[in-house]
């Protein structure tokens, strides 16, 4: 049997809950200035056409455990029954997260400040956890079967930490699944912009993400003082914006991990709000 039919049968025997709202999207959320091997991410979207898994890019903004016997292989192993345990690392499903929340930035902008907004069509070929997958879940629905999001709307999460993980479970193509890509607009008439065009999707444009060193400086607790002394160093202007933090990230200077922890307070405490 295919793996992806495997995987959703498995998941669908353990869920349970009315029908999904057919409006409700699944985004794949991502920072589209970064690199993918030796190209910029988005023109390798462009030449491949096809948002691929960790398994086959070997990058991601969560942890990079997809390999055998890695932490992402093992939880996939569990969650979906062993459908992909011999899988080519293109068979695998790539990571999103369900829009319950119909946030213009999508569902999950802890990963990234752009999204990619699916279509309604690939709702029954995607199955989705609660909590995210790494923490063991033991709440799984799918698009027939969905009692996870009275469950996330009960719980008493971080806003980064309340979207409900999506696993999609065949190849996404940006021609045939993607509904828009959604950009940050401190990318408006830069290269990302220009990669953006390229794509065969139509791009659309968030409010945004903005935010004052001031305010940066308000919340030492949330991640620790040496990441808003970070954060403070690499703002322009006396603030930071994904485009300034994707700058950062190129010159090499600074340690990935620790430019996440900066990009969670961006994404934490520095989105715009949606004018009328």
């Amino acid at each position: 049997m295919n793996p992806h039919v495997r995987a959703i049968d498995h998941v669908t025997a353990r869920s349970f809950g009315q029908p999904l709202d057919p409006t409700v999207a699944v985004t794949l959320n991502f920072h589209p200035d970064r690199w993918s091997g030796d190209r910029p991410i988005l023109t390798s979207l462009a030449e491949d056409g096809v948002y691929h898994s960790q398994f086959v890019t070997g990058t991601g903004n969560g942890g990079l455990t997809a390999h055998p016997g890695g932490a992402r292989w093992l939880w996939e192993s569990r969650i979906f029954g062993g459908a992909y345990d011999d899988a080519p690392p293109e068979s695998r499903p790539v990571y999103g997260a369900l829009n319950f929340r119909r946030n213009p930035a999508g569902a999950a902008p802890r990963f990234g400040s752009a999204h990619f907004r699916l279509t309604p069509a690939a709702l029954p070929l995607t199955t989705f956890c609660y909590p995210d997958s790494y923490l063991e879940p033991e709440s799984f629905g799918v698009a027939d079967r969905m009692s996870l999001i009275a469950l996330a709307e009960a719980d008493d999460q971080d806003a980064l930490d309340d979207y409900i993980e999506a696993q999609v479970h065949t190849p996404v193509l940006l021609e045939r699944d993607v509904a828009a890509l959604v950009l940050d607009p401190s990318y408006r008439d830069t290269p990302v912009e220009a990669a953006a065009d390229r794509l065969p999707c139509p791009v659309e444009w968030h409010p945004g993400f903005r935010l004052t060193v001031d305010e940066l400086r308000r919340h030492p607790e949330y991640r620790g003082q040496e990441y808003v002394d970070l954060g403070t160093e690499i703002a322009v202007g006396g603030r930071l914006t994904p485009r300034i933090l994707g700058e950062a990230a190129r010159t090499g200077r600074y340690e990935e991990q620790a430019l996440k922890r900066v990009w969670h307070y961006l994404a934490r405490f520095g989105m715009q709000q949606q004018h009328p």
